[in-house]
């Protein structure tokens, strides 16, 4: 795959079709406050948003239904790293594959950029989340003790070498 200079020529690869991962801007920034209430104990404002959104290496995906933001995926990336910061599904569209196409579509662009490897941290209880990182290759690396300030829990730290790891399409 020839490596792109950046993401919005990545992005300019990628097909637009009904219930795929968009750009999402500081006009969502609303949607975003509210699905990050229902998905998160420990919520990101809209404050926090409106300090990264705009600003490498911050990105931002989502995927609407209708007019209604279903899903959303936040990274930063830089040079050869990556790190994916939040994943989060309304729970009424959970388990129905956005997360999957999200996190493919990321890592897509991840790959034509020429970026080699990237990170997660993920909570120890959080088995189907672990799930779907793990079918894409992801490795458990490192934990982090009592890394959420809620309830003290572990987050395991992942790892997915973009080199090597086989790429998903669906």
């Amino acid at each position: 795959m020839p490596r792109v200079s950046g993401w919005a020529e990545a992005k300019q690869c990628m097909p637009v079709a009904a219930g795929m991962p968009v750009e999402l801007g500081k006009s969502d920034i609303p949607a975003l406050v509210a699905l990050e209430r229902l998905c998160f104990s420990v919520p990101w404002s809209a404050k926090q948003y409106e300090t990264v959104i705009g600003n490498e290496p911050f990105h931002l995906f989502g995927i609407r239904e209708g007019q209604e933001l279903v899903g959303y995926l936040t990274l930063f990336a830089a040079a050869w790293e990556m790190e994916i910061l939040n994943i989060a599904v309304h729970p009424s569209w959970r388990r129905q594959g956005h997360g999957q196409r999200m996190l493919s579509h990321v890592l897509h662009l991840c790959r034509k950029m020429g970026i080699k490897r990237g990170y997660l941290e993920v909570r120890r209880s959080n088995i189907p989340a672990q799930g779907l990182y793990t079918a894409f290759g992801f490795e458990e690396v490192g934990v982090r003790r009592r890394y959420y300030p809620d309830n003290r829990e572990d987050a395991i730290i992942m790892r997915l070498d973009l080199e090597t790891a086989p790429s998903r399409t669906d």
